[in-house]
C-alpha cells in the first residue's frame, strides 16, 4: 500500500488491521495495538488465526467480504485475545486492491457498554442477594438459641460422661453458625479493614483446598510478586476466594488443575467508578465448564449446578467482593473456566 495511506491510518481512532491475500497481518495501527494490547512489530507476517482465538465469526465476515467484493459489517462479533480473553466487537471487512489484494479490518469495541450494563445488573442483584441473605440469617439465628439451650439441658441429664461429647458438638456448631449469622447481619462498616497481601489470601485458600482434596487436584501458582498491598478485610477475602476455588474443585469432582494467577489491571471501571490500578485475581480450571442455562444466574442464591450444592458460595463471594468495591467476572467453555476478581487499589 502507498506510504500516505499508512500515514493516514496511523492517526485513526478506529482499530485497523490490514491483511494480505493469505490472511497474514501486514499492518496494525496504534488504535489496534491499544485495543488488543499487542505490539504490531511482533505480529507482522503472522497469520490472523495465530494471533487471535475464537476467530470463527471473523473468518465468516472476511469470507463474505471477499466473495462479494464489498464491505461486510458484523455488528456483534466475539474475538478472543491472549491479553483480554474474549472481546465484543463490531467489525467491518473491506476488500482493497493496490497491485495486490488486501483486506482491511476495522474494529469498534462494544464490550464496554455491555460490561457497564452487566455491572449495573450485577449491582442490583448483589443488593437483592444481600437482603435475602440477611433475612435468611435472621430466620436461622432464632432457632439456634433453642437448639443450644436444649443441648445444654440434655447434657445435664446424661449419666455417661462419654455421651456429653455429642452435646458439646451440638453446642459448638450452634455457636459457630450463630457467629456466621451475626456476620451476615452485621452492617458493612463492621468489616475489619487493614493492609494485606493478596498472595497470603490465596496461599491460605490453596492450603485449605489441598487439605480437603489431597488426591487428584493440583493448584498451580502464577503470581506477580510485585503487586502492592490491598486494603481490605482479610477473612472476607479468604472466604470469597475459597468459595470460588472450592466451587471449581467440586465441579471437577476433586480431579483436575486449577491456576491461581495475579496481575495488575490498569484503568478499569468498577461499579461506575474509574480506577487507575486494580489487583486482578484469576482462578482458572480445566473442568467441564458452567452449563449455558446457569450462566446468567450463577451468582443467584440457591442456584447450583450440583444436586448436593446449596448455591450460596458464589453469592457470598460476590457480596464480599462488592463490599470491597470490586467485581467478579467469568468466562466459561468446556475445558476452561476463568473467574476474574478485580479489587481496586487505593
Amino acid at each position: 500500500m502507498p506510504d500516505l495511506t499508512y500515514l493516514t491510518l496511523e492517526y485513526l481512532a478506529t482499530a485497523v488491521i490490514l491483511l494480505d491475500d493469505e490472511s497474514r497481518i501486514t499492518y496494525l495501527n496504534p488504535a489496534a495495538e491499544n485495543l488488543f494490547d499487542v505490539s504490531g512489530k511482533n505480529l507482522l507476517g503472522h497469520p490472523l488465526q495465530q494471533v487471535f482465538t475464537h476467530t470463527e465469526q471473523l473468518a465468516s465476515a472476511m469470507q463474505q467480504a471477499v466473495q462479494n467484493n464489498a464491505c461486510y459489517i458484523e455488528h456483534d462479533l466475539t474475538l478472543g485475545t491472549h491479553a483480554h480473553g474474549k472481546l465484543q466487537l463490531r467489525c467491518a471487512a473491506t476488500p482493497l486492491q493496490f497491485g495486490k489484494r488486501y483486506l482491511l479490518l476495522e474494529f469498534h469495541a462494544i464490550d464496554r457498554p455491555l460490561k457497564l450494563a452487566r455491572e449495573e445488573q450485577m449491582l442490583d442483584q448483589t443488593q437483592a442477594n444481600r437482603l435475602l441473605l440477611r433475612n435468611l440469617a435472621h430466620e436461622i439465628k432464632n432457632p439456634l438459641g433453642g437448639i443450644r439451650g436444649a443441648a445444654q439441658l440434655l447434657e445435664q441429664e446424661l449419666e455417661k460422661p462419654a455421651l456429653r461429647e455429642y452435646t458439646q458438638v451440638i453446642v459448638q456448631e450452634a455457636d459457630r453458625l450463630r457467629s456466621l449469622m451475626e456476620k451476615l447481619l452485621a452492617p458493612q462498616n463492621a468489616s475489619h479493614y487493614s493492609a494485606l497481601n493478596i498472595h497470603e489470601v490465596l496461599e491460605r485458600v490453596r492450603s485449605v483446598l489441598l487439605a480437603e482434596m489431597p488426591e487428584g487436584l493440583t493448584i498451580q501458582r502464577d503470581y506477580d510478586l510485585s503487586l502492592p498491598t490491598l486494603v481490605g478485610d482479610k477473612e472476607q477475602l479468604i472466604q470469597a476466594m475459597l468459595n470460588i476455588v472450592r466451587n471449581a474443585a467440586q465441579a471437577m469432582q476433586g480431579k483436575g488443575s486449577i491456576i491461581l494467577r495475579t496481575r495488575i489491571a490498569r484503568q478499569v471501571t468498577l461499579i461506575k467508578r474509574r480506577h487507575r490500578l486494580a489487583v486482578m485475581v484469576q482462578i482458572i480450571d480445566n473442568g467441564p465448564g458452567i452449563p449455558p442455562e446457569l450462566r446468567d444466574k450463577i451468582f443467584y442464591p440457591l442456584v447450583s449446578g450440583r444436586a448436593e450444592g446449596h448455591g450460596l458460595g458464589l453469592t457470598l463471594a460476590q457480596d464480599f467482593v462488592s463490599q470491597h468495591h470490586g467485581m467478579i467476572e467469568f468466562d466459561s467453555e468446556p475445558g476452561r473456566t476463568c473467574f476474574t476478581v478485580l479489587l481496586p487499589l487505593p
